[in-house]
């Protein structure tokens, strides 16, 4: 294989993700990097999955781009091209991409660029809309849509121009150092790292002579407004640098986490773009008032990859702040998920220095094998959407994979490598 042990082709995986040099670049439509986004074509969240398999928010996802991209008038309209075997649907997975919750991303919407220069490859992510009534979440009301066209006609054309004042775009390994010492673990708390973004583009925004001083101020507002706004370039930077380890093309280190409400997918180093599933679980966590667990739509969205480049939930321990608000008690809960998260992943990534856990770098490289092998799978935080589209995020909590999974995973590479039960 290259590699005369397992162990030694999943150190090189983990080198490469060490190794990774992630820059946010630009913000530009996502038709023009990604060209298999042509007429009447969405991208999904999580591994293959047919219209009529897709939960509600993740149908009312596909209704809200349609209405975005003028394809049809009304919602009526778009049921139809939809119902009728009309949309065409790829995963953002198999374009270089990623989504948040339904992860549904149009020909003409705004992403954003993350370049890893180590390696030379790309990777894109929408923005963030922000919270309340959004596309994510299933909604597709005149608000959302509206608000779809600004960030394509002002946000995205407003951050092109800033990141482009930069040589080398903005370094995103800075901003996650800074901002895990600061207490985010980049899935469920941005809210640091969202700031150091703001600090680094706001300035070079209100400069910009050649954008009208109202539209300066409404992204800078927006940017402010909106905590989670990195997740989403955490996303793309997890895809950028998770690709590239993947072109080891060998071991058992999961270089993909994603689900999209019907099943969950994974990949491994070993078995390249091959997706091992099972079906998903429904998160467990807080509820916003009002709602409860019987109102929850089962797991969905790409934004996993945080916890396969070792953030996110396995990094709880960065986030005390966060752990009440996912249900998962308080600091001696975040450190013991943390602490077991270690037996699951091969090392820490020197990088990414957690305070909170005496300056122990976040986990790197989660090992299909261990997972099979101790019972333990990643734990993954993740907002809570209402199973009806429309009502959106109506809670916080935490979700784990299925095992078969991986289990599955690491039966095909053992049978990749010629063994024989």
């Amino acid at each position: 294989m290259g590699y005369k042990t397992i162990n030694e082709a999943n150190e090189a995986v983990n080198q490469k993700i060490i190794a990774a040099a992630p820059f946010l670049t630009d913000v530009v439509p996502a038709k023009s990097v990604i060209p298999e986004l042509e007429e009447h074509v969405l991208l999904h969240a999580g591994p293959p999955i047919k219209y009529e398999n897709m939960t509600d928010p993740m149908q009312g996802s596909c209704v809200g781009a349609i209405l975005f991209e003028g394809w049809a008038e009304d919602e009526e309209g778009a049921r139809e091209l939809l119902e009728n075997g009309k949309i065409t649907f790829i995963p953002c997975h198999h374009v270089n991409a990623v989504g948040p919750m339904g992860g549904i991303t149009s020909p003409n919407m705004p992403v954003l660029v993350v370049v890893n220069k180590e390696n030379g490859n790309e990777a894109y992510c929408q923005m963030n809309e922000g919270i309340g009534a959004v596309l994510r979440f299933g909604a597709y009301n005149e608000q959302v849509v509206n608000r779809l066209h600004w960030m394509k006609d002002v946000l995205g054309p407003v951050l092109s121009k800033a990141l482009k004042t930069m040589e080398d775009g903005l370094n995103v390994n800075v901003l996650i150092a800074k901002a895990i010492a600061m207490g985010d673990e980049f899935h469920q708390r941005n809210i640091a790292a969202s700031l150091a973004f703001l600090k680094e583009v706001a300035p070079i925004i209100s400069a910009l002579e050649d954008v009208e001083k109202e539209k300066r101020t409404e992204v800078i507002q927006f940017l402010a407004d909106t905590d989670q706004f990195f997740l989403n370039i955490a996303m793309a930077t997890g895809k950028a640098m998770m690709d590239a380890a993947a072109t080891i093309g060998h071991g058992t280190v999961v270089t993909a986490m994603c689900r999209n409400g019907e099943n969950f997918g994974i990949r491994i180093a070993g078995m390249g773009d091959e997706w091992f599933t099972a079906p998903v679980n429904t998160p467990q966590g807080l509820y916003f008032t009002g709602y409860s667990a019987e109102d929850a739509n089962t797991d969905i969205g790409d934004s996993a990859i945080t916890e396969t480049m070792g953030v996110g939930g396995v990094a709880m321990i960065a986030a005390p702040a966060v752990t009440r608000f996912v249900g998962s008690g308080g600091f001696n809960d975040a450190l013991e998920t943390s602490n077991q998260m270690t037996e699951i992943y091969i090392g820490e990534n020197p990088n990414f220095a957690i305070p909170t856990w005496d300056f122990k770098g976040a986990c790197l490289g989660l090992d299909a094998r261990k997972v099979v092998e101790t019972g333990i799978t990643p734990v993954i935080n993740t907002g809570i959407a209402h199973k009806i589209a429309g009502y959106g995020q109506i809670g916080a909590g935490t979700v784990n994979p299925p095992i078969e999974c991986f289990e599955k995973a690491i039966t095909a590479y053992a049978e990749k490598l010629g063994f024989k039960e």
